[in-house]
């Protein structure tokens, strides 16, 4: 394993990326996404990939980039948010959907982060989503062309619960606020969503750092996710990570 992981470009980092790979990408909306390595995803040119995220950014934003220019082939997320291009796609039968519960979602990425292949949760009980149905794929015409097949439910202590797989991929896409160059990441505020989440599923696990710092400056208690998840780290210059951009913005 390298001892410094540091990477000086996006594009660098993403060394071994080819089609029909699969990501989980940190970020809520447009909250502590990985900005820098989406864009440098998208220059590499890669097609059909799958993607495992909370949901697939906005209309020219995010993952809604890659979306835009029919990259991603499938998407397990909780919501499809303002992104009409990708609520577009689904109906239109251009792109598969799972859609499954947040909290589900989140566990099944730490699961597969810790080697646990399924979990039970009664999230999802009594719905289409333990008894199968939901659209995964639609036809041109509107109908279900793929649906979900219906999942094992167990009773336990005279409560009913579902089983839900864990889930790894690829390569894992992430932005912390401060990185060392053993891979410690820390995240910011609303950032610290699927961000470790997602790091702990990818088999190699990429992150853009606003802040590069040496070993040793962060305390342990500091740390929010350790090194032995993160195999690729890239430093963002000041105006990559100043560069944020708001999903909705409010005024009195």
């Amino acid at each position: 394993m390298r001892t410094d992981k540091v990477i000086t470009s996006a594009g660098e980092a993403l060394a071994g990326v080819r089609d029909g790979a699969t990501f989980a990408v940190g970020g809520f909306g447009l909250s502590g996404i990985p900005n820098v390595l989406i864009q440098a995803l998208y220059d590499t040119g890669v097609r059909d990939i799958g993607v495992v995220s909370n949901n697939c950014g906005v209309d020219g934003g995010g993952l809604g980039v890659l979306l835009a220019a029919h990259r991603v082939a499938r998407v397990t997320a909780s919501y499809i948010g303002n992104n009409k291009e990708f609520a577009r796609q689904y109906l239109a039968g251009e792109l598969e959907v799972e859609l499954t519960p947040q909290g589900s979602l989140a566990e099944r990425l730490r699961a597969g982060g810790c080697g646990i292949p399924a979990f039970y949760t009664p999230a999802g009980v009594g719905t289409p989503v333990a008894e199968g149905g939901l659209p995964l794929r639609h036809a041109p015409d509107g109908s279900v062309a793929v649906a979900s097949p219906p999942k094992e439910v167990r009773e336990f202590d005279g409560s009913r619960y579902v089983l839900e797989r864990g889930i790894t991929t690829d390569f894992a896409l992430v932005r912390a606020a401060k990185g060392d160059r053993l891979g410690n990441l820390v995240f910011a505020k609303a950032a610290r969503n699927f961000n470790p989440l997602a790091a702990m599923a990818g088999k190699i696990t990429i992150a853009e750092v606003e802040e590069l710092v040496e070993p040793g400056a962060l305390g342990a208690d500091e740390i929010h996710l350790p090194g032995v998840f993160v195999q690729r780290v890239v430093p963002l210059t000041p105006e990559q990570a100043a560069d944020k951009r708001i999903e909705n913005r409010t005024v009195a």
